[in-house]
C-alpha cells in the first residue's frame, strides 16, 4: 500500500487508516455493536497484511477497551516503530469531576490512561475529539504542547468543529510557539460535503492533512437504495441514525450514481465510495471501519482505484448543500 504524508508534517501513514471503534467491550460505553479481541484479531492482522500500519482510536470508544484491544493486538503483529497509532482525547470517560472535555487537568490525565490502556510509551497522533467551549483555547494549547515535549505524542490533530474554531485553536499556538495540529479529522464522504466549503481550504492552505471518518456513510454507500444493512450497528448506534437524514431524494441519487459507476466498473460500491473520497485534493487518507474481511479488501483496492473525471461529474453532480452534521 502507499504511503502518504500527513498534511506538511514529517509523519508517514499508510493510505488507508483502520478505525478501531469497532471493536471493544459492547458491556462498556454506547457501542453495542462492537466486537471484543478474538474476533477483532483477524480484521488487525489482515489488515497489516494488506500493508495498513495506521490505526485510529479514542480514550471514549467502549469506555477505554477499544484502546485495550488496540494495544494488545497491534503488539502482537508487528514492532511499534512500524505502526503508527492515534487516539483522541475529549468525551466523558468518568463522572468524576475533570472526567471529560479539554481542560489541561483532563487531557494530562488521560493522556496518561491512554498510554496505559495501549501499552505503549507514545502515540503517533494525539487528537481532540471536538472543540471544547468551555475551556479557554489557550489552556488546551498549552496543554496539548507540554504532551508533545513530554515524549507522549508525536503529532496532535483535530477532529469536528467549525473551521473558525480550528482556526482559533491554530492561531493561538502559533502565537505562543506552542504545537500546532497537523491533522483534521472531519466527517467526509459523497452524502456530506460541507467541509469542501471552509474546513478543506483552510486545511490545504496551512498545510494540514484531512484523515475522513465516516467515508462510507455508515454503509449508505456501500449497497443499493433501501437495500437493509447487516449487523446490529444500524439498529444501535444512536448517533449515526442522525446522519444523513437531510434531503433524502439527492442522497438516493447519489448512491444510484456510485452504484452504476461500481457495476460499470466491476467492483463493488464501497471501492467506488472510497477512491472518491482518497481521491479529493484535501485528503491524506480515510479511516476505514471492518467488521467483514471483505471490508479491508475493499478499502486496499480503494486506495489504488483512480476515477476517471466524468465518473467523479457523475457521483458528484446530484448534491444538494444541507447542514454540516456530527458535532
Amino acid at each position: 500500500m502507499r504511503t502518504v504524508r500527513l498534511g506538511s508534517s514529517g509523519l508517514e501513514l499508510s493510505a488507508v487508516v483502520l478505525g478501531m471503534m469497532s471493536y471493544g467491550d459492547p458491556a462498556k460505553g454506547s457501542h453495542a455493536w462492537s466486537v471484543g479481541l478474538d474476533e477483532a484479531r483477524p480484521f488487525v492482522r489482515r489488515a497489516y497484511e494488506a500493508g495498513i500500519t495506521t490505526f485510529d482510536t479514542a480514550n471514549v470508544y467502549s469506555l477505554g477497551s477499544s484502546e485495550e484491544i488496540t494495544g494488545t493486538l497491534l503488539r502482537e503483529i508487528a514492532p511499534r516503530e512500524e505502526l503508527q497509532i492515534a487516539t483522541k482525547v475529549h468525551g466523558r470517560m468518568r463522572d468524576a469531576r475533570n472526567g471529560g472535555g479539554l481542560s489541561r487537568a483532563a487531557i494530562m490525565h488521560e493522556i496518561d490512561a491512554s498510554l496505559q490502556r495501549l501499552g505503549t510509551d507514545y502515540v503517533d497522533l494525539y487528537q481532540i475529539h471536538r472543540f471544547d467551549p468551555r475551556t479557554p483555547v489557550e489552556e488546551t494549547m498549552e496543554a496539548l504542547h507540554d504532551v508533545v515535549k513530554a515524549g507522549k505524542a508525536r503529532y496532535l490533530g483535530a477532529s469536528s468543529m467549525w473551521a473558525w474554531q480550528f482556526a482559533q485553536l491554530q492561531h493561538t499556538a502559533e502565537l505562543h510557539g506552542w504545537t500546532r495540529f497537523v491533522s483534521m479529522q472531519d466527517q467526509y464522504n459523497l452524502l456530506e460535503r460541507e467541509e469542501e466549503r471552509e474546513m478543506h481550504p483552510f486545511c490545504r492552505a496551512t498545510g494540514v492533512g484531512v484523515l475522513p471518518w465516516s467515508p462510507l456513510a455508515r454503509g449508505r454507500l456501500t449497497r443499493p437504495w433501501g437495500a437493509a444493512g447487516s449487523g446490529t450497528r444500524e439498529s444501535t448506534d444512536a448517533f449515526g441514525q442522525g446522519l444523513y437524514t437531510q434531503d433524502v431524494a439527492a442522497n438516493r441519487a447519489i448512491v444510484d450514481a456510485v452504484a452504476a459507476v461500481a457495476d460499470e466498473r466491476g467492483v463493488p460500491m464501497a471501492q467506488v465510495a472510497l477512491a472518491w473520497v482518497a481521491g479529493r485534493p484535501a485528503v491524506t487518507a480515510p479511516i476505514v471501519g471492518a467488521t467483514r474481511e471483505q471490508h479491508i479488501d475493499d478499502a486496499a483496492a480503494a486506495a489504488e482505484l483512480d476515477l476517471t473525471d466524468e465518473e467523479v461529474r457523475r457521483l458528484e453532480e446530484a448534491y444538494t448543500p444541507r447542514n454540516p452534521s456530527g458535532f
